[in-house]
C-alpha cells in the first residue's frame, strides 16, 4: 500500500511542479478559469485511468466529473511533490472502483507469477513500429487502433487498467503502481501479461498506435468541463 509519502518517488520536475501549485492556487482562490485549465489539461488522463476500470465510456465520463468534485474539495491536500496528474490519476482510479463496489461487481485480483513462468523484460516487444506517412499506412493505423481498443476493453480489469497506464497513456512503473495503489513488481508483472494477451490476439504491432486509442476531446471534454464547473459554482465553492 502507499503512503502519502510515496509521493516524493513519483515527483514531477520543477517547473512542472511550480505550474502545478500555481493553477491549484488560483483555484483555490475560486477563479474557475484555473479549475478548468485543470481539467482541460487532465481530462484524457483521466478519461484513460477510469476507462481501465469501468466497462464503457459513458461510465468512464462520469468517473471523470466524479473525480473532479472529489478533487477540488481535497485541493488543499495537494502538496506539490507528485505531478498533479498523478494525484488526480489516483483519485480517480479510486472513484472508478467505488463505482464497480456500488454494483457489486469485484475486480479479480491477479495471482502471484506461477515458478516456472519467467517473465520477459518489458522492452521485448517494441512499443511503436516504424512510421510510415502513406495514406495506406495511415488507414492501416486506423484500423489497428480499433482493434486495439475492442482487444484491451477485452482484458481482465487489472491487465486493462495497467496496460492503458504503461502503454497508452505512458506513465512510468512507479506513476502506475501510485494510481492503481499496488507494488511496482505487480505493475511489471501484469504488464507483461496484459502484453502477452494482447500480442497472441494482434500480433507485434499491437501497440503501434496506442498513444492515440482513447481520445477524450471534443464534446464529451466539454460536458465534463461544464457539468463540473456548474455543479461547483451551485454548492458555492466558485463564483
Amino acid at each position: 500500500m502507499h503512503t502519502p509519502e510515496d509521493l516524493q518517488h513519483a515527483a514531477a520536475p520543477a517547473a512542472g511542479r511550480a505550474e502545478d501549485a500555481a493553477l491549484v492556487a488560483r483555484a483555490l482562490g475560486g477563479e474557475a478559469r484555473a479549475f478548468e485549465a485543470i481539467m482541460r489539461r487532465h481530462n484524457r488522463l483521466l478519461f484513460r485511468a477510469a476507462r481501465g476500470v469501468v466497462h464503457d465510456d459513458a461510465e468512464a465520463q462520469d468517473v471523470v466529473q466524479e473525480t473532479y468534485l472529489r478533487a477540488f474539495t481535497r485541493l488543499r491536500d495537494f502538496r506539490g511533490e507528485a505531478a498533479l496528474g498523478t494525484w488526480l490519476a489516483r483519485i480517480c482510479v479510486r472513484a472508478a472502483q467505488d463505482v464497480l463496489r456500488r454494483r457489486t461487481r469485484s475486480v479479480a485480483v491477479d495471482a502471484t507469477q506461477a515458478p516456472d513462468q519467467e517473465p520477459q523484460p518489458e522492452h521485448a516487444m517494441p512499443y511503436f513500429a516504424p512510421s510510415d506517412d502513406s495514406p495506406d499506412q495511415a488507414l492501416a493505423r486506423a484500423q489497428l487502433r480499433a482493434l486495439l481498443e475492442s482487444a484491451v476493453q477485452g482484458l481482465p480489469p487489472p491487465y486493462r487498467s495497467v496496460f492503458i497506464l504503461r502503454a497508452v497513456q505512458e506513465m512510468s512503473v512507479q506513476e502506475a503502481a501510485f494510481c492503481l495503489d499496488i507494488s511496482e513488481e505487480l505493475v511489471r508483472t501484469r504488464y507483461l501479461r496484459s502484453r502477452a494477451m494482447l500480442r497472441d490476439a494482434l500480433g507485434a504491432r499491437i501497440e503501434a498506435c496506442a498513444e492515440s486509442a482513447f481520445p477524450f476531446a471534443g464534446a464529451r471534454c466539454d460536458q465534463v468541463v461544464h457539468q463540473v464547473l456548474a455543479e461547483l459554482r451551485r454548492r458555492g465553492l466558485l463564483a
